[in-house]
This record gives C-alpha cells, structure tokens and sequence, in this order.
C-alpha cells in the first residue's frame, strides 16, 4: 500500500544498491540474494514520523530512536525541536550522525531547545522562562546553515513553560517571524496556553503544523459548550494549517478523537511524539499510534498516507521519503493487521476495547535490513496507573 503511487495490491519489490529497482506484479526471485515473504502482511514506504524527541543522553525528553522508532518501522523521524541554536552541533554530532534511523528536525526558536525543560503542564521550568532565551537571527541563521537536516521551526506554547504565560505571545511571534523568514513550517505545541485558539492556530500559516490536535486539556480545538470541533479550527485547515496527531504523554483523547472522527475531522499527520515518559506507554510507538486512529475509524488508506507521504511533503521532502517509487532509497515497512482483543488506554488511562492492531514485522533503511523491537508490556499497567491522575485537568473527557 503506498498511497504516493496509487497502489493497493499484491506485488513485489526489488532491492538493489540501497534503492528500490523494481516494483512489479511478479518478479523472479532466482537471482535474489535474499528473498523476505511478506504474503498476509502489509508492505508500506518506510513509515514517516513528524513528532520524536530524539536527543539521547542530552535531554531529559530523548530516546534511542534506533529502538523505539526504527526498531517500530519508522525510517524517518523528525525531531521536534529538542536543539535550538545553541545546542545544534551536538544534536548533529550525538543524534542526526549516530543513529541509522534517519534524523530530520524543527530547530526550537529558545536558543537552548530542551535542554533542561521536560513536559508541559506540571510546572516544570521551560526553555521559555526568559525572553533572553529567545534568539530569532541564531534560529534563522542556524536553519540556513543546517538545511540537510533542519526542516522548520518549533515552539511550545504552554503557560508553564514561559514564566507563568507571560512569555508565550512573544515567543509565538518570533517563531512565526522565523518561519517566514526561512520559509519553513512552524510547528507549534498549543497546551495548557494563555494564546487563544484565534491566533493559534487562527495566525498560523498555510503548511504550518499544529501539533497535539486530539487532546483535552485547555486549548483543547473541541468547545467545552457544544462538544463540537472549534469554527476556528475548520477555518484554519481551509487556509492550509496541518493538524497533527503528536500522541506524546498527555495529547490523545479517546474521547476527542471520536468527537472529531463523527465530524470527519482526521489528522492531517500522525505521530507520536516518543520520548522518555511516553516510549514505554501510553504512546509506545508509531504502529500503536496508528492502531488507535484505525480504531475510531480512519481508514486504513488514509492511516498509511498521514504516517508516509504527508509527513514528508509537510517538510518539503516528498521527493526523497514516503514513496515505494523506484529510484528511491529503500525504506520499506512491513506491517502486520492483527485482530485482537483487548483494553488500550488513551494519556489519561480512558480505555476503550480495541478489535484490530498494527505491529511492525520488518523494516529497511535505504536496503538494509534491521532488526524489529518490541515493547516489554503493552500495554504497560504501571503506565496506565501513572497517568490516570490526569483525567482530573480534562475539559473534554468521557460523560459519566
């Protein structure tokens, strides 16, 4: 299934030199070096996921993406935002340069990216907290400098992580200003904010990305009288605004999502947005994500093309990612449909009975085969209990 080339059916693929050479109904395997039968299973362009936190060892958010991603049957990641200018080179040198998994990502308009800051929404200190660490010329400067690996720009706007809210418009400004400067899309965390939805993302530009679309915290897109999706929301998706999944550790509903699944409002964009409080549960990886949006009713064609190519024409790189086409790199996933049986929780520990899930069976990076990882429990009940607390600061949450 690669929804980039139309296609949908039983075929083959060819290997050869890290690229794909062939894609055909039949091809002769005689003269193959190795053969992987994928017959039952779902081959798809090496899935594409636009929200991680990749900084290992750096950060306190970041993860081994080679595990939880690549491991998962994501080829492509894009790092959102844990390096800003000042921390780039190292980004460069301990994440984009050491994993296999190739590294994309927005560059953070705070000069020192995620460097101490972790979530928001629990009074931790944020890389907001001073408008000295606001640095508009270095983000740009750095963007130009940096365009094989930096796609855009990123901004998280909760009012915790700006000295009690009084640093966000500023910060939203001086994103969006950088953004237009490089003419990259700004990503833009809206949680928990002082900025209305009027101007974000009522101020966001065509190709821009909001991220976290399905929560149900404060900001939430639903309004909290009608239970329906926000006027402000629909107008902005008509101007060209994208709307992300970015599951992380408290930005899917069940809730929410299928408020806006009976609106037909689907994620432009799924991803996960892994990072350490969220790869062991409730996020898990990109299949579970996918699982979820399958389960309130996305078709399955529509789940491949928003982990595939519209990830990749978001960040300009649909000419290089998200495709089968031959010529390519060859990153190819291989998923498997399962049908089960069995309670997945949401952020908050809602739980709903799901009948089918996605699972990663194998995966290549431009012709190499790597190994798949599994998580330790899914789901994970320490994860669930953990996070139930949270139900208590929804606005848009299951009626008793």
């Amino acid at each position: 299934m690669d929804p980039s080339n139309g296609l949908d059916g039983t075929m083959d693929i060819a290997i050869k030199d890290s690229h794909i050479s062939t894609v055909s109904r039949t091809i002769d395997p005689d003269d193959a070096k190795e053969v992987y039968d994928a017959r039952g299973q779902l081959v798809t362009p090496g899935l594409v996921d636009l929200h991680v936190h990749g900084y290992h060892l750096a950060t306190p958010l970041g993860v081994n993406m080679d595990h939880y991603s690549l491991g998962r049957g994501v080829t492509t990641v894009v790092d959102a935002g844990s390096a800003g200018c000042s921390t780039f080179p190292g980004f460069r040198s301990f994440a984009v340069e050491r994993f296999s998994t190739r590294m994309l990502a927005f560059l953070n308009i705070s000069c020192c990216g995620l460097s101490f800051a972790t979530i928001s929404g629990n009074q931790t200190l944020g890389e907001l907290e001073s408008i000295k660490l606001l640095d508009t010329q270095g983000c740009i400067d750095c963007i130009n400098e940096n365009r094989d690996v930096l796609v855009g720009v990123k901004v998280r706007l909760s009012d915790d992580l700006a000295d009690n809210g009084q640093n966000e418009a500023e910060a939203y400004l001086r994103a969006l200003q950088a953004a237009k400067e490089v003419a990259l899309p700004l990503m833009v965390h809206h949680t928990f904010s002082t900025v209305p939805l009027e101007d974000c993302p009522g101020k966001m530009s065509e190709g821009d990305i909001y991220t976290h679309c399905f929560h149900g915290f404060r900001s939430t897109i639903i309004d909290r009288t009608s239970r329906n999706i926000n006027p402000v929301v629909r107008h902005a998706r008509d101007r060209g605004v994208r709307f992300d999944i970015g599951h992380g550790m408290g930005a899917f509903s069940w809730t929410v999502a299928e408020i806006c699944a009976a609106e037909g409002f689907w994620p432009d964009v799924i991803s996960t947005d892994l990072h350490s409080m969220t790869a062991d549960g409730p996020a898990y990886d990109m299949p579970t994500v996918m699982t979820r949006l399958l389960h309130v009713g996305m078709p399955m064609k529509s789940v491949i093309e928003a982990s595939t190519i519209t990830p990749a024409k978001s960040i300009g790189w649909d000419d290089r990612i998200g495709s089968l086409g031959v010529g390519r790199k060859a990153d190819i996933t291989v998923l498997e449909h399962q049908e089960v049986a069995i309670d997945l929780e949401d952020c908050q520990s809602q739980m709903r009975r799901i009948n089918q899930r996605l699972v990663a069976k194998a995966v290549w990076r431009a012709g190499k085969k790597f190994a798949i990882t599994h998580p330790q429990h899914w789901p994970n009940p320490e994860t669930i209990e953990k996070y139930r607390p949270l139900q208590q600061r929804l606005e848009i949450k299951d009626l008793a």
